[in-house]
């Protein structure tokens, strides 16, 4: 359409790469196929290989090992805290009758959805809406707090705006307020893509539960992990084995474990660095965009951001997917909100923000990763721009 015939990816929120060292990584560990739960040789090296990606791992969140059960993704891992926790207080309270559950309310759906069935169950949840800049402040957590809440979650990046929570500060007030009322509040948090760029040590950002997917963090598809501390109690939301300290039976994929890990280790070296150039081409592309293109609106607060989303709105009757599947056929692909929630009409996420309508309606993120120039994104104006002008 435009003359550019190379492809540019700009949804790495949805899903990055795998690199090439992980990919590498998974494909040589995984010829050792054995059952890791085997007593044989090669199942003791197939659980060798298991065993060493959970310490890698523990090692760059700062925890034990025993601490971190694998997981199918970052869905399952947040499911398994979320339902987990409300398994094992119904299972000892028989209801979750007069508990109290906090969630902001601009997570993404496997959060979401995990406390629809939290209030199936009976218990009370309370959704927390952002600022207008999209920050979950302290004390909107604190003005929803009540003496019977029992657990809150909240996520560290957000994965539609970028926007960065203060998460140390919220466990800091929740753990606070448990003690004025000897009472105990688990804190939850989907790490979402935020590691990428901030060094995750669960100890300092106070959390009971944090949930990665490798398949965000440039390491292979079908495995997460989930950190649980000593506070947290969950019980099995599912049955079969006992692996992974009984949470989440079935056997282990040792080979994307050790993708997993291989890929935290180059994510964790390169973050300073990374960080810095994609916050240089994101500032530059959004100012281009906002001089070349009419009345967009940004949503979200950029200062307070991870740095490789850009998520906009623009004015007008040609809605967020109308200029997604155009600038497809253009050659780039990037999306409106989370993939999750594509086919939806309008953003969950911008609509708390407030503002006209059309905002949350006409969104367009872009998400920058390790490919991107700054080549990449003049072209992509190039073509945005081309399309207000027809």
């Amino acid at each position: 359409m435009f003359g550019f015939k190379r492809r540019i990816y700009l949804d790495y929120a949805s899903a990055t790469p795998i690199v090439p060292a992980a990919l590498k990584a998974y494909f040589h560990a995984a010829q050792t196929f054995a059952n890791p739960g085997a007593i044989h040789a090669e199942g003791v090296m197939a659980q060798r290989m298991l065993t060493d990606s959970r310490e890698r791992i523990a090692a760059h969140l700062g925890c034990k090992a025993r601490e971190l059960i694998f997981t199918s993704g970052l869905t399952e891992a947040n499911m398994i805290a979320i339902v987990g926790t409300a398994r094992a207080l119904e299972l000892r309270n028989r209801s979750l009758q007069n508990t109290h559950w906090i969630v902001s309310s601009i997570e993404h759906s496997s959060v979401l959805q995990s406390f629809v069935e939290i209030e199936r169950m009976g218990g009370t949840v309370s959704h927390v809406d952002p600022e207008s800049n999209g920050i979950v402040t302290v004390e909107r957590i604190v003005n929803t707090l009540r003496p019977n809440t029992v657990f809150a979650s909240v996520g560290w990046g957000n994965n539609e705006i970028g926007t960065i929570q203060p998460i140390s500060k919220i466990a800091r007030t929740l753990r606070s307020y448990g003690k004025v009322n000897n009472s105990q509040i688990l804190f939850h948090c989907d790490a979402g893509q935020a590691p990428l760029y901030r060094a995750s040590h669960v100890h300092t950002l106070g959390v009971d539960m944090f949930a990665l997917g490798s398949g965000k963090l440039y390491g292979p598809r079908g495995i997460g992990c989930l950190y649980l501390s000593n506070r947290s109690n969950v019980a099995p939301i599912s049955f079969g084995g006992g692996q992974e300290r009984g949470l989440r039976p079935g056997t282990e994929d040792h080979a994307l474990a050790v993708g997993f890990a291989e890929a935290f280790d180059i994510i964790t070296r390169e973050r300073e660095s990374e960080a810095n150039r994609l916050l240089k081409l994101r500032n530059t592309f959004m100012r281009e965009i906002l001089a070349r293109i009419r009345n967009v609106v940004i949503n979200g607060d950029l200062a307070h951001a991870m740095p490789h989303i850009l998520n906009i709105s623009i004015p007008g009757e040609r809605s967020g997917e109308y200029l997604v599947l155009a600038l497809d056929h253009a050659g780039v692909a990037l999306s409106t909100k989370s993939a999750c929630r594509e086919g939806e009409a309008r953003s969950h996420v911008v609509e708390t923000l407030g503002g006209d309508p059309w905002r949350a309606q006409n969104t367009l993120r872009f998400s920058l990763g390790r490919d991107t120039t700054e080549r990449d994104l003049r072209r992509v104006i190039t073509i945005l721009e081309g399309l207000f002008q027809t």
